[in-house]
């Protein structure tokens, strides 16, 4: 019964850990989700991007709310000329389907102005933008589909540098979103699993003693 207190504490520490798996999360990284929302098409975009590793090619004035897939080019934001900073290296799709420029622009958009160019290896942010900072952002093409706009369902990823957290850009057509490979729920689930095994033990000894 004397070592009953050490176990409990060993067990509270345990479920502490595994608690703290889901409160300390790092950021998102930059994702657009594109989906078909009764008439409408619908783009959301979200979360920071990691500026390391690539190159500010110009500084200028950028007008969002332009798709053309062929060219594998998304710029959402407020609809209104904003000064952007574009940057090069970014390597991954050179497209993600048939359509073309779209004139005129998306019929609404708000947030920031973020855009990427994966033919011509391009990436946009906010004229002044911090390498880091959290991004959102919205474009609505009324009376659109994604056959209308050409665009294929799929998930496009761009990235750049060497593989640090927030150095890629996620465009997820007609999906619902970016699995994190299970991570989560498999540490969720070891930890339970421990947890459970833990009682489990503690109860077993405690009525030997």
């Amino acid at each position: 019964m004397k070592t009953l207190p050490k176990k409990l504490l060993s067990l509270t520490l345990f479920a502490i850990a595994v608690t703290s798996l889901f409160s300390v999360r790092p950021a998102e990284a930059y994702t657009v989700r594109l989906k078909e929302v009764g008439a409408n098409v619908v783009a959301n975009g979200s979360g920071a991007i990691n500026l390391t590793g690539l190159t500010l090619d110009v500084t200028g004035i950028f007008v969002p709310g332009t798709m053309a897939a062929n060219l594998g080019l998304i710029q959402i934001g407020q609809l209104a000329n904003l000064l952007g900073d574009q940057y090069t290296g970014i390597t991954g799709p050179t497209s993600f389907g048939p359509g073309t420029m779209f004139f005129p622009q998306a019929n609404t958009g708000s947030g920031d102005f973020v855009g990427i160019a994966g033919l011509a290896g391009d990436i946009q942010v906010p004229g002044g933008y911090v390498s880091g900072n959290p991004l959102s952002d919205s474009m609505t093409f009324n009376s659109a589909t994604f056959a209308s706009l050409g665009v294929t369902p799929g998930t496009y990823v761009w990235s750049w540098g060497t593989g640090l957290p927030n150095q890629n850009f996620t465009l997820i057509i007609g999906g619902a979103g970016v699995p994190d490979g299970g991570s989560t729920v498999s540490l969720l689930g070891f930890g339970l699993l421990g947890l459970a095994a833990l009682r489990r033990k503690l109860s077993s000894q405690e009525r030997k003693s």
